[in-house]
């Protein structure tokens, strides 16, 4: 325990330290009238605001949650499944691989009009956007991974008697872990930005929907308010994908 102390101040006790410092120069920096308000609230507001609007906030969380939830699971069963077609059979590599790549040229806050137009502004069409947002990390991490090159190691098993399905159970699966939780870690934060922008372009609710309509009220505290929160969403995400890949992969 002792000789883990260094390890375990740098990932966890700097970062809190300098959180600290940079609330406490922060609120310092807005007490003395160095920042507007209006403008920059102090982080005192912010925490007021999610104190006083807890319900309300809570309300709008659960729906930009869901959304998340909902195109993330699409995308990570999609994502796999187009995955390991791809890197399986020649024919649905060369028929899909340039779509899944094309599909990210295009910019995201330029096509969730269209499909607000297309789907309506309810629940499916921000799962839509949260999908395809999330896809593509996904789908290329399980592809890259599933092609990594173990020769040996497939001739080693099959001289043992294993067919390519049991190859693809003990070796490839493995093997395609580290990569497909590389771009899991991309897609659950990305996931987050697809649902607030598909919230700020065409919806009535939800913590994009919040900043929206708070910004030009000049509600900056309650804008910041929601960025907490969708920050620290994003940040738990991260954190429950990088346990999974410890006990998986490195455990």
């Amino acid at each position: 325990m002792i000789s883990n102390l260094p390890k375990l101040i740098s990932i966890y006790l700097l970062p809190i330290l300098t959180f600290v410092i940079i609330i406490f120069i922060w609120q310092i920096l807005c007490n003395i009238g160095y920042f507007e308000t209006w403008l920059l609230p102090s982080p005192k507001m912010i925490f007021q605001e999610l104190y006083y609007s807890k319900f309300f906030l809570l309300k709008h969380t659960f729906t930009t949650a869901s959304e998340i939830f909902l195109g993330l699971f699409l995308a990570i069963f999609l994502g796999i499944l187009m995955g390991v077609l791809m890197s399986s059979y020649k024919f649905f590599e060369r028929s899909f691989l340039p779509y899944v790549i094309a599909s990210q040229v295009i910019p995201i806050f330029a096509l969730a009009p269209i499909l607000i137009v297309w789907f309506g502004a309810g629940l499916f069409s921000k799962i839509v956007v949260v999908f395809l947002i999330s896809f593509f990390p996904i789908v290329i991490g399980v592809f890259d991974g599933l092609r990594t090159n173990a020769l040996e190691m497939e001739n080693m098993l099959k001289t043992m008697g294993a067919n390519n399905f049991q190859i693809f159970r003990i070796l490839r699966i493995k093997l395609a872990l580290p990569s497909f939780f590389s771009g899991l870690k991309v897609a659950s934060v990305s996931s987050v930005i697809g649902a607030v922008v598909a919230e700020w372009i065409g919806s009535k609710s939800g913590l994009g929907w919040i900043m929206k309509v708070s910004g030009p009220l000049f509600q900056t505290e309650r804008v910041f308010a929601s960025i907490v929160i969708l920050s620290v969403f994003a940040s738990i995400l991260f954190l429950v994908v990088k346990l999974l890949e410890n006990k998986l992969v490195k455990g």
